[in-house]
């Protein structure tokens, strides 16, 4: 089962590096005009590590290294006296004005060879070089962001809901999207065992950070190599461990832009043979809200919105009871053409209005229970199928590998 330990976390101190000025999103969903303009915030602000650019005689992931070292000497980041855990909420408002939240616990999980028995792929990634982030653990020898894993053990929301509820974070800060996160430390040592022991009693399931994971085992089997299979901080990846269940998560869709098809192509057409096609409401906002309790998925086209009600013949064909699944089996008729990842309903909106996409297919966003099958059963959900929302921050703490 799940090896789940604590760590001595650097964290920033507040005198100098205050927690709303240095925290910035995960690093694959950073432009570069967003990475310089977090960059100005502070001279401490995580993306200088995350996102490093070279300095003088340094190559980039050189300078992240001395970045971070420096950071640590002039006393922005202090590391902690006792191996701790680290509790972390999210906490947002969304569009229709709902309250969520979802509270983890930070530690660190050990490496195995993903699907093998203690840690479980969600869904089939999509090939990334490996050669940046394995080249920045190389240099800094610290886990700069956490993976997001799943957990199936029951109980484990309400252990942490204990702490939480009794004591006060001690970080907190609100991003520019809304969503405040808050930290707590834990240190008692038998809070800490009967966390990880939650943990440690069933396998978990990498939700986002599948390539930070394998870039993880290609490090830790560098490391072993080189010290004579000896145990060490790289056997195990910082990662933020959640419980599966539907309070916790707040799963949206992965929509599809479709761009580069011949004009000449009807897209109506082509989806009619897998699609019943009926017209959508004209605002995106209520189309986007209808397509849960239409049962279809959303085209938008320059000319309007469309509902697209899966055929019976689709849903014998796809692999998986899933928007994802079926809409792979439609896209194969199209002509060649180019297919673009995003999510949010009304940048998908926009950039069919302005051009940049022809159309765009939203998707309705995988249950919890779906997720939850599929991990039992150990098998993977198709690529960019799911968008847990909010993404855990870098910079909330840090963790050594050395």
């Amino acid at each position: 089962m799940a090896r789940f330990e604590p760590f001595h976390g650097h964290r920033y101190q507040p005198d100098l590096a205050p927690l709303s000025e240095v925290i910035s999103p995960p690093y694959d969903v950073v432009d570069e005009r967003e990475r310089q303009e977090l960059a100005g915030r502070s001279p401490y602000n995580a993306i200088h590590v995350e996102l490093p650019q070279p300095e003088e005689d340094l190559d980039r992931y050189q300078h992240a290294a001395a970045l971070f070292a420096r950071w640590e000497m002039e006393g922005a980041l202090q590391k902690e006296s006792e191996p701790s855990l680290y509790l972390y909420r999210m906490s947002f408002t969304d569009e229709l004005g709902i309250d969520h939240s979802t509270t983890g616990v930070i530690g660190a999980l050990g490496i195995d060879t993903i699907g093998t028995g203690s840690v479980l792929p969600h869904e089939r990634t999509m090939p990334k070089p490996k050669g940046d982030r394995l080249d920045l653990l190389r240099a800094t020898q610290v886990n700069v962001s956490p993976i997001w894993a799943l957990s199936l053990a029951e109980g484990l929301s309400k252990e942490l809901g204990k702490i939480t509820a009794l004591t006060p974070s001690v970080a907190e800060a609100t991003d520019d999207e809304g969503t405040t996160h808050e930290l707590w430390v834990v240190s008692d040592s038998v809070a800490i065992e009967r966390i990880c022991a939650l943990v440690g009693t069933t396998p978990v399931v990498v939700a986002d950070g599948h390539h930070r994971y394998e870039t993880s085992g290609h490090y830790r089997a560098e490391v072993r190599e080189a010290n004579g299979d000896e145990a060490s901080p790289a056997d195990l990846v910082m990662a933020l461990i959640v419980e599966l269940v539907e309070d916790e998560l707040n799963v949206q869709g992965i929509h599809r832009l479709i761009s580069d098809l011949p004009s000449d192509v009807d897209v109506l057409t082509y989806f009619s043979r897998w699609f019943e096609i009926a017209p959508g409401a004209a605002s995106i906002g209520e189309f986007a809200s209808s397509l849960i309790p239409e049962g279809a998925l959303g085209l938008i086209t320059p000319a309007g919105h469309h509902l697209l009600r899966p055929r019976p013949e689709l849903i014998d064909a796809a692999e998986a009871n899933l928007d994802s699944s079926r809409l792979d089996v439609a896209l194969a008729d199209l002509p060649e053409h180019t297919l673009v990842y995003q999510h949010g309903t009304t940048i998908c909106q926009r950039l069919v209005d302005e051009g940049v996409a022809q159309y765009a297919v939203l998707l309705r966003p995988a249950t919890v229970a779906q997720i939850a099958e599929t991990a039992h059963s150990g098998r993977r959900m198709p690529p960019k199928t799911t968008f847990f929302n909010p993404k855990p921050r870098t910079g909330i703490v840090y963790r050594s590998v050395h």
